[in-house]
């Protein structure tokens, strides 16, 4: 039996047409039993006259978002004509937006893919994450806008990249005993530090399952209680030198923890320079 075809014709990429489709589609028929054939950057009206008359030859139906009124009403009439169902995607969403905000519609196809600003931020944030992850390069805690501080499995990493996200410039500092933290730890505002807090019987259950995914004895020193009693410790004198906002992590998601965190900042509890 002969797949089902569903042309997707965007003047953009096209990517929220196809998503849409794919959502729909699946409703009625496995993966193996359609195609969707993607037609994007629509520039001209042969492109529109050539795709429904395609369709209408494989009995194929067609969606679109086309913020372009005259190339929708065109395929709209030209599916009409040629029998071919036909689905406006973005059409009634914009009509209704443009009733609700009594405005017309910027009519610029691929507005929500440009890379603007917040984009180049968020990328250089990211960078900035991997780059001062763990405690490689110190510059980092210097350039930073928030400084995590705490003992392995605090979720450091996992944060910083969550933070990045939000445009935000993180480096991690891990606590070791058998090693002194930078001095340049000391030195900057305490204020853009966070200390992560965890209990012991969490963190020996985290250690373990960890070296228990690593294939390695969960009975290694790495998550025995005696030694994790000497990192908090440790931890716990560091905290005390910098004198910053300390978080528990205990029971938190990643998320959570981080939502405290911007809270903090939101409330002038930090000061990011």
């Amino acid at each position: 039996m002969p797949k089902s075809i569903v042309y997707v014709v965007s003047d953009s990429v096209g990517e929220t047409a196809e998503s849409v489709t794919k959502a729909a589609i699946s409703q009625f028929m496995r993966e193996d039993q359609y195609e969707i054939v993607r037609i994007p950057y629509v520039e001209n009206k042969e492109i529109i006259l050539g795709t429904v008359f395609q369709a209408s030859k494989l009995n194929a139906m067609v969606c679109f978002t086309l913020v372009n009124p005259e190339y929708r009403d065109l395929l709209i009439q030209e599916a009409t004509q040629k029998g071919v169902e036909c689905v406006d995607i973005m059409g009634p969403l914009l009509q209704a937006m443009e009733r609700k905000f009594q405005s017309k519609p910027k009519e610029e196809p691929g507005l929500i893919h440009r890379l603007d600003e917040e984009y180049f931020k968020r990328v250089e944030a990211i960078e900035f994450a991997v780059r001062y992850d763990d405690g490689r390069d110190p510059q980092g805690i210097m350039l930073a806008d928030i400084v995590l501080i705490g003992v392995s499995r605090t979720s450091k990493t996992p944060l910083s990249q969550y933070l990045a996200h939000k445009q935000l410039k993180v480096a991690n500092v891990p606590i070791v005993p058998e090693v002194d933290p930078h001095p340049t730890l000391f030195t900057i505002s305490s204020k853009k530090c966070i200390g992560l807090r965890i209990s012991p019987d969490k963190l020996n259950t985290i250690r373990k399952e960890r070296l228990k995914s690593l294939g390695l004895n969960d009975m290694a020193n790495y998550a025995r209680m005696e030694r994790i009693h000497e990192e908090l410790r440790f931890f716990d004198e560091i905290i005390e030198k910098i004198d910053c906002p300390v978080i528990d992590v205990t029971n938190k998601a990643v998320e959570e923890t981080a939502n405290i965190i911007l809270s903090k900042l939101h409330q002038s509890y930090l000061s990011i320079d």
